[in-house]
């Protein structure tokens, strides 16, 4: 019978083999899934930024050419009515599609909030982006302004956009003091940024200003700080500069050489080291086996785009790894095999080279 009080672990070999699935974005290297917040000084043009937002989502267009990923998105626009709400769509697109719902009223946390987005996403599952504006008016009524009742809160909510597999963007204001450090801004204790896992900054220098800095950073992304100018026309914030030159990740060189090398011997099954070895004399690169295999699972997804599945295992002791070139064009089943680790890379009926390449 299974402890339930035993502690649940899983050891670390084991762990950087596992085919995780990787982390969602809203808005491809910016807005990933989880929970974020958007700090700002009041009427500095967040909820502007917050609408663009949900209607790019909602139609699945690109928000300063990043891709988005199109799903239903709920607004929490408490600090508005719906009047406003609809003069602002108005100035910002002739077209707000249907998957995008809005409120201007909600519980707070400790009334059922959580209850209330759960209950959305049930009706909506495809649900991918909740906003709320702002995060003071959904807190808890306490005079504890403390770390740990900052922290209570925003865990209660990563919580909630963990289990529901959602972004959950929360607006919040900054102190009126300012600080080098842009985490520092954020109205609150430092539990509040602690808490999240992504941060936004929107700050300007002068009010009198069209331009602004986003400062972005987080536990799954690039820190990066864009400069940004509110558009009095559209109504929309448009991006001028992006401190990530490309904001495309882009596979490392010894990984394309990784592609080229399985594509020309299609399978392999054998050590860590008999592989590195034959990777190091086709590609002309030096790089152990422990750093090559590093790169192979932090890149494992983007391989997969280019036909390079591998799994490893242990076999009489040792540690194999398995790795087979599937096209574009192979059966799907075969790739789904792969896709869930149940594919037999290797035909056991036909013996590999016993040369010690491991390459059939």
């Amino acid at each position: 019978m299974k402890d339930k009080n035993k502690l649940a672990v899983i050891d670390g070999e084991t762990l950087m083999d596992m085919r995780l699935v990787p982390t969602k974005f809203c808005v491809d290297t910016l807005l990933p899934q989880g929970i974020c917040i958007l700090g700002g000084a009041p009427k500095i043009g967040k909820s502007w930024l917050v609408l663009d937002l949900c209607v790019r989502i909602a139609k699945g267009e690109p928000m300063w050419n990043l891709q988005t990923h199109k799903g239903t998105v709920l607004y929490l626009c408490l600090e508005d009515t719906l009047r406003r709400v609809q003069e602002r769509l108005n100035s910002i697109t002739d077209e707000v599609p249907k998957e995008v719902y809005f409120a201007t009223t909600a519980h707070t946390l400790a009334d059922g909030l959580c209850d209330d987005v759960r209950s959305f996403v049930k009706e909506y599952p495809d649900t991918v982006f909740v906003a709320i504006d702002t995060f003071q008016v959904i807190r808890s009524y306490s005079a504890d302004t403390s770390y740990a009742n900052d922290y209570d809160e925003l865990r209660k909510l990563k919580a909630l956009a963990d289990e529901l597999n959602i972004t959950l963007l929360l607006v919040h204001h900054l102190r009126k003091q300012g600080d080098s450090d842009p985490l520092n801004k954020l109205s609150g204790t430092t539990g509040i940024s602690g808490a999240v896992d992504t941060v936004f900054i929107l700050d300007k220098s002068k009010r009198s200003q069209d331009n602004a800095t986003l400062v972005a950073t987080g536990r799954d992304i690039e820190y990066r700080e864009l400069e940004i100018r509110f558009s009095k026309d559209k109504h929309t914030w448009e991006l001028v500069s992006d401190s990530l030159d490309d904001p495309r990740l882009l596979l490392p060189s010894e990984m394309d050489k990784l592609i080229s090398f399985v594509q020309s011997i299609n399978s392999f099954i054998g050590s860590n080291t008999e592989f590195s070895e034959r990777y190091c004399s086709f590609s002309g690169e030096q790089i152990s086996a422990k750093a090559l295999k590093q790169q192979m699972n932090k890149w494992r997804y983007a391989l997969e785009e280019h036909g390079v599945y591998f799994l490893s295992h242990r076999s009489n002791g040792e540690r194999i790894l398995e790795i087979r070139f599937i096209t574009p064009f192979s059966d799907a089943s075969a790739v789904s095999d792969a896709e869930n680790g149940s594919a037999k890379f290797c035909d056991p009926c036909v013996p590999c080279v016993t040369d010690g390449s491991g390459i059939r």
